[in-house]
């Protein structure tokens, strides 16, 4: 009787993991990305802003030609009512391939081009009905993807670390995106499912969009840091002199 006892032991030990641990459904992967940006998610469970470093490659499809960049970005996401998505302020700086800065105060956009002393100003109030679909103001939108995009698992469904694989496309047409992968930070849906708790980190951990053309771009996040009360000054443009304002093209290299 003891032998069998301990037979039984040593199976349940070593069980597969997958077998005895709890399944992890698609709404919980798009309620631990959508909670921390929604209007009306407690304060101390948002989050507010974010800063890091990234790595950028872009893949040219009519060429056939794949180009590296990387730099820093930061976030604001500024409060929203109710059952409202939160919009940002943000500052994209890139170092390589070349320096360029894309910065919003929330209702400017500005591409400013240094090299070619051009900076490129547009409405974003203008890109609302585009919200969502536009890699410029996608990150704005993160409290409402399920509104802006169909969302299906991605194949796999999650990375060799753990995290998952989302798959998004736009609900309706967008000129920029044809689909969006999004790899969701494991940690974050753990302390979301295990603890009802989001705000302390940020959900995602790399973005890859192919827009209508085959082209595609894939963003991963490094160093991330968040709520640490970034000031609003980050997120204005001053133009220097002798720098020109132009108009802005139909699309924008993100």
């Amino acid at each position: 009787m003891l032998k069998g006892l301990l037979t039984g032991l040593l199976l349940l030990l070593f069980l597969p993991f997958s077998a005895i641990s709890v399944t992890v459904e698609l709404t919980d992967i798009i309620d631990a990305l959508e909670t921390p940006f929604k209007g009306e998610t407690k304060s101390s469970e948002q989050v507010k802003d974010f800063s890091a470093n990234f790595l950028q490659e872009s893949h040219i499809a009519s060429i056939d030609r794949t180009q590296h960049g990387q730099g820093t970005v930061q976030f604001k996401f500024i409060a929203a009512a109710a059952g409202h998505s939160s919009q940002a302020k943000f500052r994209w700086e890139y170092q390589k391939p070349t320096v360029q800065e894309i910065i919003s105060d929330g209702q400017t956009l500005w591409v400013y081009l240094p090299e070619n002393h051009q900076v490129i100003e547009s409405d974003i109030g203008k890109m609302d009905s585009r919200q969502g679909q536009n890699p410029v103001t996608f990150l704005s939108g993160l409290g409402n993807l399920s509104e802006d995009f169909l969302i299906s698992w991605g194949a796999p469904r999650s990375t060799a670390a753990g995290d998952y694989v989302l798959e998004l496309e736009p609900r309706k047409p967008s000129q920029f995106i044809r689909q969006i992968q999004i790899i969701v930070s494991q940690q974050a849906v753990n302390n979301w499912l295990k603890k009802g708790k989001t705000g302390e980190i940020f959900p995602i951990i790399s973005t890859l969009v192919t827009d209508p053309n085959g082209n595609i771009t894939a963003i991963k996040f490094r160093d991330v840091k968040v709520n640490r009360n970034l000031a609003d000054r980050l997120f204005s443009f001053k133009r220097p002199a002798g720098v020109e304002v132009i108009d802005p093209g139909e699309q924008l290299n993100f």
